[in-house]
């Protein structure tokens, strides 16, 4: 077997098991690994120097091809609600296959970090079939100094092969797609998809598992921090803004995606961003912009000009989600420790394709864990298949639900209880439509919540005058500088204020609908919390 690379000699490939490999390439750089993918045909350069890659049929992930291993432990601790099962023994024959499968092969490992902080970090080992793969997640997560790889001995080890097929019969798994996790081993197997964020969703389900008992709260949360150490988190889902909104040009950025926060503070768990880059543009997104027309950046899924390679953000033809990732310091102001204090402030995203949540509101601590526990946002016509011209209701546990191995009532505690010790000031933030549901109104300016998260995050917006909205019951601000008015009340954006009306109880009755799971485990205030449609009656 050939290897090229730093490494650590004494704790190669073999420890995994994996045997009679044609080569690997250890730790390789952007330049390299760029240099392999074009030449495999594996992805096109773009006119501005960035790689760019086709995903195939998976454009996203695939949650309903994750499987944990059930065993003593797990079978105790685990969200099975939440997640699928298989044995050990499925996981062991699968594990056998996947090596027998990678014989003969050329892989690229990368010997990498998951977590800024050294105190809660883990060592991840990720070998990929693809030399795109390999850049991608030496991207996403934290990269070692070279003095650190010659010692490097890994305590999780993902190997990801897409062209490895899974047999339902024989595996236990639902398709030919798979990722499975056995935390015993501290072994993930990807194989079937060629959709690069499975890898970095492993990392992050795998410190999901193990910092809560070690007083860590893991969140799916992108945060900044300001020139006076004022450090804020923001939650939501894909679409809604996370990316976009912590990039703040005035604020430095920790990170977009995932972050622990424990005693010292919050810490980034990765070393880079995954952008979602539909309809990315200069103006909207200058930082994201400029980041993703670099060498080094890897865009998923973005349609290239034919003849000038130039990347078009606005073609959605392969996918709604493409993507784009880059190392962390693209962007100029991103902080270069990945950690701060512990945050000021708390803001979840939502974009309320329904229309009726006003652009911010101020949350109680019973309602924030509430709407984090709901973790609500709004699907709309063509971002997924087999969705109609209504808008649909997404609620995903704790905005991750695909993510937590544990009880979701494990982070809500963890997250009220931090909220208290720490006097967090919380918001939940639209920044959907406005004038309308999806189809008559408009989306959210961007110069709005902006503004609005700015008053939020210096203090200002605290002495504004609010109003108790009376589908919700959360405050809302009814007066602020550079917002118009009528914008804060949503409904007097709508010509229509019986259909508005009729609009809100629906949406007030989806969410009461899917809080039933948690009423039994959550305390009479958070219950209380919760919007009732009876207010909106009166």
């Amino acid at each position: 077997m050939q290897e090229t690379g730093i490494r650590n000699g004494a704790f190669g490939a073999d420890k995994f098991g994996l045997r009679n490999l044609k080569r690997v390439h250890w730790n390789l750089g952007a330049a390299q690994l760029c240099q392999y993918s074009l030449s495999a045909g594996e992805a096109q350069l773009s006119a501005d120097g960035a790689l760019c890659a086709d995903t195939g049929d998976f454009t996203g992930r695939s949650p309903k091809d994750k499987f944990t291993v059930r065993d003593a432990t797990t079978d105790r601790n685990m969200w099975w609600a939440g997640n699928q099962s298989i044995t050990s023994q499925q996981f062991e024959t699968l594990y056998a296959d996947f090596v027998e499968h990678a014989e003969g092969m050329t892989l690229f490992a990368q010997d990498l970090y998951g977590g800024a902080d050294p105190n809660f970090q883990i060592k991840t080992r990720v070998f990929t079939e693809l030399a795109w793969h390999s850049l991608f997640i030496r991207t996403l997560l934290i990269r070692p100094q070279l003095s650190e790889l010659r010692d490097f001995v890994p305590e999780l080890t993902i190997i990801d092969m897409p062209s490895f097929r899974a047999d339902p019969k024989r595996h236990g798994v639902r398709s030919e797609n798979v990722v499975a996790i056995d935390f015993a081993r501290k072994i993930v197997l990807i194989g079937g998809s060629y959709y690069a964020g499975e890898m970095k969703k492993s990392v992050f389900t795998t410190l999901n598992y193990y910092l809560p008992a070690r007083g860590v709260m893991p969140m799916h949360c992108s945060a900044n921090v300001g020139p006076a150490g004022d450090s804020a988190i923001f939650f939501g889902l894909s679409g809604t803004g996370k990316t976009t909104l912590s990039a703040d040009p005035k604020r430095t950025l920790i990170g977009d995606d995932e972050h622990g926060w424990g005693t010292d503070g919050i810490f980034n768990f990765e070393g880079g961003c995954y952008a979602k880059c539909i309809k990315l543009s200069q103006e909207a997104e200058p930082e994201i912009y400029a980041a993703s027309k670099r060498f080094g950046a890897v865009l998923e899924n973005v349609v290239l000009d034919e003849d000038t390679r130039v990347p078009d953000f606005d073609d959605g033809s392969k996918t709604e989600n493409t993507r784009s990732a880059y190392p962390l310091d693209f962007i100029p102001n991103a902080s270069r420790s990945g950690r701060a204090g512990h945050p000021r402030n708390m803001v979840m995203l939502a974009a309320d394709a329904f229309g009726v949540l006003p652009p911010i509101a101020k949350l109680t601590p019973a309602q924030a864990m509430y709407h984090f526990l709901s973790g609500y946002t709004a699907k709309v016509a063509g971002t997924e298949r087999g969705l109609g011209s209504e808008p649909q209701p997404e609620f995903s546990t704790c905005f991750g639900s695909p993510f937590l191995p544990l009880d979701p009532s494990v982070y809500g505690n963890m997250l009220r209880e931090l909220i208290a010790r720490h006097n967090v000031d919380c918001w939940l933030v639209n920044t959907g439509w406005t004038g309308g549901k999806y189809g008559t109104g408009s989306r959210m300016p961007i110069k709005v919540t902006r503004a609005l998260l700015t008053a939020a995050l210096d203090g200002s917006l605290r002495n504004a005058e609010f109003r108790t909205d009376k589908y919700f019951g959360f405050a809302v601000p009814t007066a602020l500088p550079e917002v118009p008015s009528e914008i804060l009340n949503p409904i007097n954006t709508w010509k229509d204020k019986a259909e508005f009306d009729r609009t809100a109880r629906a949406l007030v009755g989806m969410f009461q609908k899917n809080f039933a799971k948690f009423e039994a485990q959550v305390d009479a205030e958070v219950r209380a919390a919760a919007p009732d449609v009876r207010l909106a009656a009166e």
